[in-house]
């Protein structure tokens, strides 16, 4: 069986089957209302309770942006609507408590589902364990989780949040889950608390049950159920090469990033909030090239005030000790919806009303956002970064509005990095045709992989049907990437890629012989690609690049590549 994977590492344990309570199993009819009412107003009262506590307990144990989590289940459960449709269920069809609440909650599950966004579909969850928790209060259960012994992999349809923060994460060594993406909320806290987890293996529990061995590789995304004894020594060292490779890694941490004849580029981190400044600095970040401010605006029924925006940037500032930070101002829309922000339905949202193009028609709201950063800037090294631009117009009417900002600033005596730097992610393909004009009014560029092969091949990344032609050895890509670097270059300024290729062992060696100044990935892909930059020289990185340029087929490209990096990583 082959699955998504979603937190690295390899699992080589016992199963333990998390059972769910099914809605048929529920007692469904009530011969009395007012009990019942009664019933559900002491279990909703319970589960603020609860959540509160986890609210507190989780951000201690996960982090503050975890913690988050439980603050938007408790805004589930005293959501007017939510609530009322329960008493409704209750009052004009005498169900019991327990039955109308799991009606409810998959009542609204279906409504998340058919909603076009991903991010949206998968907080459909978050409706399903508020109502899962109401229940067990009615009930009087807990979570399951409670027998669970040491060394368990945990198997569940659905792992939800509540689970993961109640679980004690030291009997557990892997997680795996027949529902949920790489942003569900089982994902991000796997990554967080270092469980190998994958998501997305259809059937698997009706394949296990409680005590079978289970070896999962959350690199891959392999599963093997009921291995034999040489599966398993085959993944027993497996572990023991990738753990031995982590500990060749670390002597990496905290030197610079060097080519065998001392070409320098800069490895920073992407991050999504200031708890990510640890995994950046752990893993030997020279800054962070992208900081994804749109995370403060979602999961939440109002925009961050300017104060708030402030606590947050200043924070990651300091936790970086003066490496650099690119702050990227607000990118939603795509598939990055803000509810409360009222934005119309798009038929073709990644071409519509999206970033820079929002902030500029909602200036005030852009603003807050800008003078936060600026005042932020005095704790150590910001940049500010605007997303999406597609023309010199745009480029101008944002660095406009900083101007704007600082003389707002400077009329309240607040002080700032008078010589703070502007750039632009490069995503858009008529901002990579026009870099050498854009580039005249930069500080620096950022090359953004992930929408520039979407809006250059015309493929929409996140359908499976055309996924193969996503690809980003595709030589029209790498042509417009190779002009960007040479326009930067022109007019003295650094460029950077922020996209997920810049931490592809692959891609990144061409990138380099491309002159890439600046990497920005994920950080635990960091140390990896500093050890392969300290095994080539730039000539032989330049002279490939040329030949890739040379050739006129992406399969072509990226088996050239792939043997390229074999060579380098046998050395």
């Amino acid at each position: 069986m082959k699955a998504t994977a979603v937190s690295p590492g390899i699992a080589i344990g016992k199963v333990f089957l998390l059972k769910k309570i099914e809605v048929e199993s529920l007692q469904k009819y009530s011969d009395s209302m007012e009990k019942e009412l009664s019933i559900l107003e002491k279990a909703l009262e319970k589960s603020a309770f609860e959540l509160q506590e986890l609210i507190e307990t989780s951000g201690a144990k996960l982090g503050k942006d975890d913690a988050e989590i439980f603050q938007a289940h408790l805004m589930i459960l005293q959501d007017d609507e939510f609530v009322q449709t329960v008493r409704d269920h209750i009052e004009s069809e005498k169900l019991c408590a327990a039955y109308a609440v799991m009606k409810t909650a998959d009542e609204f599950y279906i409504q998340f589902m058919n909603i076009e966004d991903e991010y949206i579909r998968e907080r459909a969850a978050d409706v399903k364990d508020v109502g899962m928790r109401v229940v067990k209060s009615i009930l009087g259960t807990g979570t399951g989780l409670e027998a669970m012994p040491d060394g368990s992999v945990i198997v569940a349809r659905e792992l939800s949040p509540s689970d993961t923060a109640s679980m004690d994460s030291q009997k557990v060594c892997g997680i795996i889950t027949e529902g949920g993406g790489r942003t569900s909320h089982a994902a991000i806290i796997a990554r967080n608390l270092g469980i190998p987890a994958i998501v997305g293996a259809t059937g698997i529990t009706e394949q296990v049950e409680t005590g079978s061995f289970i070896v999962f590789d959350g690199e891959s995304g392999e599963v093997f159920i009921r291995p034999d004894e040489k599966i398993i020594q085959r993944y027993e060292k497996i572990k023991i090469s990738r753990e031995n490779y982590k500990k060749l890694l670390m002597q990496f941490k905290d030197k610079k990033t060097f080519t065998i004849d001392s070409h320098q580029v800069e490895l920073y981190a992407n991050i999504a909030s200031q708890n990510d400044t640890s995994a950046a600095l752990e893993n030997g970040a020279q800054g962070v090239g992208l900081f994804r401010t749109e995370f403060l605006y979602m999961n939440r029924d109002s925009e961050p005030s300017e104060e708030e925006q402030l606590e947050v940037y200043k924070k990651v500032l300091l936790n970086m000790k003066s490496k650099p930070v690119i702050i990227r101002t607000l990118d939603i829309g795509g598939d990055k919806d803000v509810p409360y922000l009222g934005l119309e339905k798009e038929d073709n949202p990644f071409l519509g009303f999206r970033a820079i193009r929002i902030c500029l028609e909602k200036k005030e709201m852009f603003k807050k956002q800008l003078r936060a950063i600026l005042r932020a800037s005095v704790f150590g090294r910001a940049r500010i970064m605007f997303p999406m631009i597609s023309c010199l117009e745009e480029l101008r009417a944002a660095k406009q509005i900083v101007s704007e900002c600082m003389q707002e600033l400077d009329k309240k005596s607040i002080e700032y990095d008078r010589s703070i730097q502007t750039g632009i992610m490069i995503e858009v393909p008529s901002a990579a045709v026009i870099s050498d004009i854009l580039a005249e009014e930069c500080d620096f560029f950022s090359i953004g992989t992930n929408d520039l092969i979407q809006y250059t091949t015309a493929v929409d990344r996140m359908n499976h049907k055309i996924s193969e032609l996503y690809n980003q050895y595709n030589p029209a890509v790498l042509r417009l990437i190779k002009t960007v670097i040479e326009n930067g270059h022109k007019k003295g300024i650094d460029v950077g890629m922020c996209g997920e290729a810049a931490g592809d062992e692959v891609m990144a060696y061409l990138l380099l012989g491309l002159g890439l100044d600046e990497f920005s990935m994920s950080p635990p892909c960091i140390l990896n690609i500093r050890r392969l930059f300290s095994l080539v020289g730039m000539n032989e990185a330049r002279n490939d690049a040329q030949k890739v340029l040379e050739m006129k087929d992406a399969q072509e490209i990226k088996k050239f590549l792939e043997e390229r990096n074999k060579k380098i990583a046998g050395k």
